[in-house]
């Protein structure tokens, strides 16, 4: 299904091959809809299928510009980025998805593993995509901007 373009995936971003190709990789569906018409019922989560349609909309970009590369992060402690997007060498975004619709619902380990990803790649960009929450913050020196899904999308 991968070769007929149904499915995509992303590897996680290491400097090693070798953990590229240890590690599991993240599973995308190009078309959400599928998803429920195939029986894949991956997950009902908003927040899964937010991420999905974040994740469909930066493999187009990254079409339009090979430069492009996409991969999710993790380190050994369990903390997770989303999508880290590099053009050429450098980092340059970190992005996390949550379902959340206000600050307080935020959970702590979508910024802990945002600003632990930023201690390694030295990222300035940092972004989460919420379901409605919009904003910005300082967080131990780093600045985080909140924005909603429907205007990411928009940009």
């Amino acid at each position: 299904m991968k070769e007929a373009f149904l499915f995509f995936d992303l590897t996680i971003y290491s400097y090693k091959v070798k953990d590229q190709m240890q590690y599991p990789r993240k599973i995308y569906c190009m078309d959400p809809g599928f998803i429920n018409f195939a029986g894949f019922k991956f997950s009902h989560d908003r927040g899964r299928l937010m991420e999905n349609l974040v994740a469909i909309e930066l493999q187009r970009t990254k079409s339009k510009s090979p430069l492009i590369e996409i991969f999710y992060w993790k380190d050994h402690q369990e903390r997770e980025v989303d999508f880290v997007i590099r053009e050429g060498l450098p980092v340059k975004q970190l992005i996390q998805v949550t379902d959340a619709s206000s600050r307080e619902d935020i959970q702590k380990r979508e910024i802990t593993g945002l600003l632990r990803a930023d201690e390694e790649f030295k990222c300035s960009n940092l972004l989460i995509i919420t379901w409605e929450y919009e904003g910005e913050e300082i967080v131990d020196g780093r600045k985080i901007v909140y924005t909603p899904l429907w205007k990411w999308l928009l940009e």
